[in-house]
């Protein structure tokens, strides 16, 4: 008979303790079903083990777009805007039904179904939620979908592990959704990688985006941003389509959306498409009236990064700088929630300045770009959190943020 080797104590201890501090992963799986006769995606969650979270309570908003729900365990909906969810103890599904289109005030489009593709984002699917779970428990969530006839492609910004499948995790979050932009259907895609990122511009087929060109500009600037950052998704998606969508920029987790007519850079030298991209890189999130913040670097960067790129000249940066100054001569004060096209406008200016100052006073050690790798490291970032960093760069008071445009009381 032969002789088992004895392990060392502390293995056989590790063994015999593991289970009370390594975490059980559960499966959550999301299954989603376009539907475009009735212009709504049918939504199945399935938890392996129901038992292991004791409720999600959903935020549903107030324009009414989630409807029918059912589940073999409970449903509640607490208000008009809210519903709590508490599984069955074993194999436990909720599914609903999500309106698919959604039109803003002007009447365009950030959402829209139509019989051969949808583009919208996985939040609107599934809305943010609260998580109780039991303990030493983490979800791995999968997100798969069911495509209508003759629709062919699904693209998003999460890893795909199957043809219509996608691993979705996301650390910083406990309850791990789809978020950010995704488009399915009939669609034309071109890919390219860029640093270690994986780059897909997609579009439906039809619609004119300018994949190419898109993705030429994206290879252009990319080095750039990754020396700014210091980071980059591991994966961007770039999505559009032609009016009656939105005519903007909007990015997302992983991903951002541009109308097809969108020039990539304006005839001032400004770029919706690299304003984006700068918030996709960064994720800077603003608190305590200082949007500024945010919008400002973006503009910034999209501008300055396109110079360091080559790809603005001196001279035309000049222009790209009177333009600027004109556009926001009448601009008081740069604090708010939601800052104008005008306040972003000033706020450029404003960091342009700070740059120069910075450098001048650090004899070059120091720029707006050691400014940035410390914001991107916080949570939230408030004005006095940005004063506070760059002032600490300079050694020293800050003449161009000592300005109003920065005191909260003079906010319009």
């Amino acid at each position: 008979m032969p002789v088992r080797p004895k392990l060392p104590f502390c293995v056989v201890l590790l063994f015999a303790t593991a289970p009370a501090w390594a975490a059980s992963k559960v499966d959550l799986d999301y299954h989603v079903r376009f539907l475009p006769e009735s212009d709504q995606a049918e939504v199945r969650l399935t938890l392996e083990r129901g038992s292991a979270v004791r409720s999600l309570r959903f935020e549903l908003g107030d324009q009414g777009r989630y409807s029918d729900f059912q589940t073999d365990g409970q449903w509640q909906q607490d208000e008009p805007g809210s519903g709590t969810w508490r599984p069955a103890e074993g194999k436990s599904s909720l599914s609903y039904r999500v309106q698919v289109s959604h039109a803003r005030a002007s009447g365009r489009f950030d959402a829209r179904m139509t019989e051969h593709w949808a583009l919208l984002r996985g939040d609107d699917l599934v809305p943010s939620a609260h998580l109780v779970q039991q303990d030493a428990v983490e979800l791995v969530a999968r997100l798969e979908f069911e495509l209508p006839e003759g629709w062919r492609g699904v693209e998003t910004g999460w890893p795909r592990i199957g043809k219509n499948r996608f691993r979705i995790d996301n650390p910083a979050r406990r309850f791990d959704r789809p978020t950010g932009w995704l488009i399915v259907g009939r669609l034309g895609t071109r890919r390219a990688t860029l640093g270690d990122s994986e780059v897909s511009v997609a579009a439906p087929l039809g619609e004119k985006m300018r994949r190419m060109d898109i993705l030429t500009l994206l290879t252009f600037v990319w080095d750039e941003y990754r020396a700014v950052f210091l980071r980059e998704p591991d994966k961007l998606l770039v999505v559009g389509a032609g009016n009656p969508m939105w005519r903007g920029g909007l990015s997302a987790p992983s991903s951002l959306y541009l109308h097809a007519d969108r020039p990539l850079v304006s005839e001032n030298g400004t770029s919706s498409l690299l304003h984006e991209l700068v918030h996709v890189f960064a994720r800077i999130r603003d608190t305590d009236a200082s949007d500024w913040i945010s919008e400002g670097l973006a503009e910034y960067y999209a501008i300055e990064l396109l110079r360091r790129a080559g790809g603005l000249g001196e001279d035309r940066y000049e222009r790209v700088r009177q333009q600027l100054t004109r556009w926001s001569r009448k601009v008081e004060s740069l604090r708010g929630e939601r800052v104008s096209g005008a306040a972003t406008a000033r706020a450029v200016l404003l960091l342009q300045a700070l740059d120069a100052e910075i450098r001048a006073r650090s004899e070059n050690r120091h720029s707006l770009d050691d400014v940035v790798s410390g914001l991107i490291r916080m949570e939230r970032v408030s004005t006095d959190d940005f004063v506070a960093i760059s002032e600490n760069l300079m050694g020293g008071k800050s003449q161009v943020l000592d300005t109003p445009l920065l005191a909260l009381e003079n906010r319009p």
